[in-house]
């Protein structure tokens, strides 16, 4: 045997274990109330996404190059698996969770376990309502959907999500269902993306003005390159256009990889402009006011009625630990210098960041996102964290 085989069989075993480790994790889980797939403890692994530990010489700072903190106070207690499942069923990559104003949670979750979206041809409803105890309520949309991403719940109720898919009839689109779940409104052109005023390219968020106007992030492909759109769209309460704002770049005003949405208290709306590590701030007409890098790799913002924020950073790499040894370069997608993964929280009125809930799966991270895409906290302060690998955890505040 030789040396590279031998060292291939190693790897294999380690991922073998550690799967093994997340179906027993996950039945753990399922036992305390949760729903986990398989692959939501094993950190990237189970997908072969974890590299070697040695191949990492460069320790994660205490600040990164770009002014997110790695070491803040933690203020909640271990993760938890939430939310149950009826008939067996785990989650698949559940990254859209949001707060309706009757406190019930809503889902949008994927339809496959570690693989492409899959919810064009499954029979299971990718729209799920929850109680705060994670008791399933209500689930509806199977088949009118494909990519799942986000989902947001209005003033009135309505629930909103994003479809990034790209099955034939499928995909680029933003959906408004009512609370029963019948279909309210579609825009964008099914299976079709492109640049046009009345077409998305892999739309991922929705947010709301107080007048009813709306807000779509509109650009998820393309990260890191130059194809794709990168604009904000925003449109009125019957989904009539109203302007859009914004192109590929790095300047204020610009985006690459436009991900997540989210407004504060006095209407500003928070941009979190992923592939170029920083939230961007505007008013409701698209004027630039600030731009945040201290937060992290942005990949869900949530602000509650307190102006609390609460930043997803699930992508955050560091390149330089790989240099000339693998496939992670010093520099494009994902790499973001020196930052750890966690949720980050702090002030949306300064932007001071004040704690810190680190990534359960430890650095070097894998190539596949872990901690929270989506990202919310409920009126008691406990924060729920949509995992791309299969799971949503709840944090709760430690007393």
């Amino acid at each position: 045997m030789t040396a590279r085989s031998a060292i291939k069989q190693r790897l294999l075993a380690a991922v073998c274990v550690t799967v093994l480790a997340g179906f027993a994790s996950q039945a753990q889980a399922a036992a305390a109330g949760g729903s986990p797939n398989p692959l939501a403890d094993t950190c990237g692994a189970g997908l072969g996404a974890m590299p070697p530990a040695d191949d990492f010489p460069v320790k994660l700072p205490a600040v990164s190059l770009l002014g997110a903190r790695n070491d803040l106070p933690q203020p909640y207690e271990k993760g938890i698996h939430w939310g149950q499942l009826p008939n067996g069923r785990v989650f698949g990559a559940p990254i859209g969770i949001d707060l309706a104003r009757d406190g019930t949670i809503w889902v949008f979750d994927n339809c496959a376990v570690g693989g492409p979206p899959a919810c064009a041809t499954s029979p299971l409803d990718p729209i799920l309502q929850f109680d705060k105890a994670g008791k399933l309520l209500k689930s509806f949309g199977a088949g009118l959907t494909h990519g799942t991403h986000k989902i947001k719940v209005d003033a009135e109720g309505n629930v909103w999500v994003t479809d990034i898919g790209g099955a034939p009839g499928f995909g680029h689109t933003v959906l408004k269902f009512s609370p029963d779940g019948k279909l309210l409104m579609r825009l964008g052109k099914p299976g079709v993306p492109g640049p046009g005023l009345d077409q998305f390219d892999q739309p991922t968020d929705v947010a709301f003005g107080r007048n009813g106007d709306f807000f779509v992030a509109d650009g998820q492909s393309g990260g890191g390159a130059a194809t794709g759109n990168a604009r904000i769209m925003k449109f009125d309460k019957t989904g009539k256009f109203i302007k859009t704002w914004g192109r590929k770049g790095m300047g204020p005003g610009e985006f690459d990889l436009v991900h997540a949405l989210a407004t504060d208290s006095q209407g500003r709306l928070f941009v979190a402009d992923r592939q170029n590590n920083r939230i961007q701030i505007f008013d409701q007409d698209g004027n630039f006011i600030a731009q945040w890098f201290q937060f992290g790799r942005p990949s869900g913002i949530y602000i509650d009625k307190n102006d609390v924020i609460y930043v997803g950073d699930s992508s955050s790499l560091d390149g330089r630990s790989r240099t000339g040894k693998g496939a992670i370069s010093p520099t494009g997608v994902g790499v973001n210098v020196g930052a750890a993964r966690g949720i980050r929280i702090g002030n949306a009125q300064d932007g001071t960041v004040t704690g810190f809930i680190p990534d359960i799966c430890p650095y070097p991270y894998s190539g596949t996102p872990t901690i929270g895409d989506g990202i919310l906290a409920d009126d008691e302060g406990n924060v729920y964290s949509g995992e791309f690998l299969g799971t949503i955890r709840k944090y709760v505040k430690k007393r």
